[in-house]
């Protein structure tokens, strides 16, 4: 009996798993041996491979139906267009957006794979590449063939957001906001955009198309555009399209799209219902980097600045540090997309 009950316990204590200290270290040893040889047999390239795949063919058919109903707010969308080489440009625009909290109805439109990938990877769903892709390895200068096309694309890009129904406000990202542009947006008109001119207006200006200037047509910046889906919208981007047609770029008239925009809105001013947007709120570069005594006069109305009237990829980027506006030096983390 006694015999019994000690045999009992020496089979109570005896291990009833497999995972003994002998096993255990089998297969650790087995998992070391595994992890050496795997890369030798190209599995966990193999894994990484499908995964990059499936995610850039997941962003290569993202079309822009969906990418538009995925950020729009409200009915509204922000739009930008965007290459590889201004995507410090973009971090640094979209650091005054997200201040004013419009980012969540961003969507970069990417003239590259590159740029659609690092986009959506940082920040998925706010970006979308409309074929056909354009060669974007440097910054276009302005006046190239390289820049005509970039820039002729635009109208079609705003067209097509029109056509699905909503509202859409473009920028270029040489821009930085300072306020809210909404709440300029006043009335219910087709189509809203900024002079391009640096002869200070009148506080009170009018706000219909300003004249033809000594070109024959008005100087309207094709650079910051609010429209609404209306015939009259609708109209404009057309009619913008049909005008790049006819001035195409040239070595001898080596156009962009502004011209043809200007051309477009004054030969339909009276279809459709516009709107000038104030110079104190909407400054060209023009004005509000040379003239200081303008910018003390209008302290604390200015909603966007633009940084053209200068020509150079570098040179943007020192004018904006000059004036404390390049804000990705210390303000990166503010950006959806982080430090670049």
């Amino acid at each position: 009996m006694a015999a019994a009950s000690l045999y009992q316990r020496s089979s109570h204590k005896r291990p009833s798993s497999l995972l003994t200290r002998t096993n255990l270290l089998l297969i650790f040893s087995l998992l070391i041996i595994l992890g050496f040889f795997l890369p030798y047999l190209g599995i966990s390239q193999s894994l990484f491979s499908n995964t990059h795949f499936a995610f850039q063919s997941k962003w290569r058919n993202y079309s822009l139906e969906e990418a538009v109903s995925f950020v729009a707010r409200n009915g509204t969308v922000i739009v930008c267009i965007v290459s590889e080489p201004y995507l410090d440009f973009l971090n640094n625009w979209l650091i005054s957006v997200t201040r004013h909290k419009h980012q969540d109805k961003v969507l970069v439109i990417a003239e590259d794979y590159n740029t659609l990938y690092r986009v959506n990877q940082r920040w998925p769903g706010h970006a979308v590449l409309i074929p056909p892709v354009l060669e974007s390895n440097s910054a276009h200068k302005f006046g190239s063939l390289g820049f005509f096309n970039f820039t002729a694309r635009r109208p079609r890009h705003l067209l097509n957001i029109l056509e699905l129904g909503y509202n859409v406000m473009y920028n270029d990202v040489d821009m930085v906001w300072l306020k809210d542009p909404f709440a300029y947006l006043e009335g219910n008109h087709d189509i809203y955009f900024m002079d391009d001119v640096a002869a200070v207006k009148p506080l009170n200006h009018s706000h219909a198309l300003p004249p033809p200037g000594k070109k024959g047509r008005p100087y309207v910046c094709s650079c910051m555009i609010y429209l609404r889906p209306t015939s009259g919208a609708k109209l404009a981007m057309k009619k913008w399209l049909d005008e790049l047609e006819e001035q195409p770029w040239t070595r001898a008239k080596k156009a962009n799209d502004q011209p043809a925009f200007n051309w477009a809105l004054m030969k339909i001013e009276k279809q459709v219902d516009m709107y000038l947007l104030p110079q104190s709120a909407f400054p060209t570069g023009g004005l509000y980097f040379k003239n200081k005594t303008w910018v003390r006069e209008t302290k604390g109305s200015h909603a966007i600045i633009h940084n053209n009237y200068i020509l150079g990829f570098e040179k943007k980027i020192k004018r904006f540090r000059d004036y404390g506006l390049w804000l990705v030096d210390d303000y990166a983390s503010e950006s959806p997309l982080g430090k670049l």
